[in-house]
């Protein structure tokens, strides 16, 4: 639906001048990823592709997932020859089954379009042992709606740019706690989390921007019940 509607009005965006993980001017940039130079990275839900080709051109090997044709054409017409970096149009989690393990795995917002009890245990699997999951994730949405104390998702609003259309979407808002349970379930260790606040005073939206590691050993199935945050 985005790439479509983005594909019809013929949106052209300018590169990348500063890296954010959901909302312009806040936040850390593309420190939070650390030297990229050499490393094999997947980007999850890779848009139009502006941060992969950023990373492309600072030596990565970067393959670029996203499952929208729309925002597939529109990436790869923009980046056609790309040296280092690679755009597939797939469903994200049978990419991992099917690819070799990465060193670093980074998603900007769109993880939690997807049922996190279904694509954790792949990106773990799609890690190398101690290769980093770095990621960010709405927190708090424009009604002040904080995140949910249990794994499930809820309505939110996508407003499609250049418009007042809004369209329901479901997304998997939940809190850090819940987050660090997940990851603990499938082999992930929890680094930091990073709080992302508008800087506007009267815009509630927060995302916050989880960075974690492989453990040596993935588990097959889940260790133990997730608890709860209050």
């Amino acid at each position: 639906m985005y790439g479509a509607h983005q594909l019809a009005r013929n949106v052209q965006l300018p590169e990348l001048d500063r890296w954010d993980w959901g909302i312009p001017d806040a936040g850390p940039g593309i420190e939070a990823l650390g030297d990229v130079s050499g490393l094999r990275v997947l980007d999850l839900g890779s848009g139009l592709g502006r941060h992969a080709a950023h990373l492309a051109a600072l030596g990565a090997d970067v393959t670029a997932v996203d499952a929208s044709p729309a925002q597939h054409q529109r990436a790869t017409t923009r980046y056609p020859n790309t040296p280092g970096l690679r755009l597939v149009c797939a469903d994200a989690m049978a990419h991992l089954r099917d690819a070799d393990p990465y060193d670093l795995i980074y998603s900007v917002g769109s993880m939690p379009y997807l049922d996190p009890d279904r694509l954790l245990p792949v990106l773990a699997n799609g890690l190398k042992p101690g290769g980093r999951l770095v990621f960010s994730a709405l927190h708090t949405n424009s009604h002040g709606t904080g995140p949910s104390a249990q794994v499930a998702p809820r309505p939110e609003i996508l407003r499609l740019p250049g418009t007042t259309d809004d369209h329901p979407v479901d997304m998997w808002v939940l809190t850090p706690q819940l987050w660090e349970d997940l990851m603990l379930q499938h082999g992930l260790t929890m680094d930091s989390v990073t709080a992302i606040d508008s800087p506007k005073p009267d815009n509630h939206v927060s995302y916050r921007l989880y960075a974690a590691h492989r453990s040596d050993r993935v588990p097959s199935r889940p260790r133990r019940e997730l608890g709860e945050e209050a």
